[in-house]
């Protein structure tokens, strides 16, 4: 079975797209960092806080080597496609599509979010080089690019839904 992965920063819309897309292709979706929360039984800023970032990448890894074999949508969580590793498994087991969005954007979603301890802890300055350094890493993963900038979100689904459906042959 393959999944369809979405990869992009923190605030590019990976969990709006994701529900979409699930109704546009009528898939089951799913979203990492609410399935982490829900097996952990902790929010993921009391992840961060009580087992530190490490212990959150390696439990995100673990997501990915062990979820479901279905075929579905998985939005990630903004720092899965870091690792090496985490890129090689979504490219092996399934479509990767990276959300691209500006910086300007993303920061109107994201700088009042005390769900974000990366937010609450960093300065737009510090957010804005992360973007940059995982933007890089982004690439990396992705098989499709969407560029988010003045699209709509049924734009993009719209978008996401072809490029899946033509990847299958359909």
């Amino acid at each position: 079975m393959r999944k369809i992965y979405l990869v992009g920063y923190m605030g590019s819309g990976k969990s709006a797209i994701g529900r979409r897309l699930s109704f546009y292709l009528k898939l089951p979706y799913y979203d990492m960092d609410h399935e982490i929360v829900r097996s952990e039984k902790m929010s993921i800023p009391e992840i961060f806080e009580k087992h530190g970032e490490a212990h959150f990448r390696k439990i995100e890894k673990e997501f990915l080597e062990n979820f479901r074999d279905e075929y579905c949508i998985i939005s990630t969580g903004g720092g899965v496609a870091i690792s090496p590793e985490n890129r090689k498994i979504m490219r092996e087991t399934g479509l990767v599509l990276f959300l691209d969005a500006t910086f300007p954007d993303i920061w109107k979603r994201i700088h009042k979010d005390k769900n974000r301890p990366i937010v609450q802890r960093s300065t737009k300055e510090e957010l804005e080089q992360l973007y940059n350094e995982r933007r890089k890493a982004y690439k990396k993963a992705t098989h499709i690019t969407i560029r988010t900038e003045n699209r709509t979100l049924r734009q993009i689904v719209e978008y996401a839904g072809f490029q899946v459906n033509r990847l299958k042959g359909e």
